[in-house]
């Protein structure tokens, strides 16, 4: 059954509210969009080719870049075959801020479906 605006953002609410109750960093919506397109997007990842996919300013991607690397959830690399360039990479740490966040939402997700009614067996019989 597809959901409708509304049970869509309480999806989100509950997903939110779970997240903020952790422990996890407290990333902005532009931190967690970043950090999801590097773990889930082919890399080698660069500012520009992030600013280019989320369709965002390079300087805000960098921002949030500095963010990430502070809280140890990226690390920035040089390319071995020209030092002018840095790839984005996810780290250990994000990889596992990334799993709490699939498990909050699939927590959330399982608290919103309504109950499957069964059929009694005795009385169908």
């Amino acid at each position: 059954m597809a959901m409708n605006e509304r049970q869509a953002l309480e999806l989100w609410r509950k997903t939110v509210t779970s997240a903020v109750r952790s422990a996890s960093p407290d990333l902005t919506a532009r931190q967690q969009a970043i950090l999801m397109t590097i773990s889930l997007t082919r890399g080698p990842h660069t500012v520009r080719g992030l600013a280019e996919r989320l369709s965002i300013a390079k300087p805000a991607v960098t921002r949030a870049l500095d963010t990430l690397m502070r809280l140890e959830l990226i690390r920035r690399v040089k390319d071995p075959n020209d030092l002018r360039n840095v790839f984005i990479e996810r780290t250990p740490g994000g990889l596992l801020f990334l799993r709490e966040l699939a498990l909050q939402i699939m927590e959330a997700e399982a608290d919103h479906k309504p109950p499957v009614i069964q059929a009694d067996k005795a009385k169908v019989a």
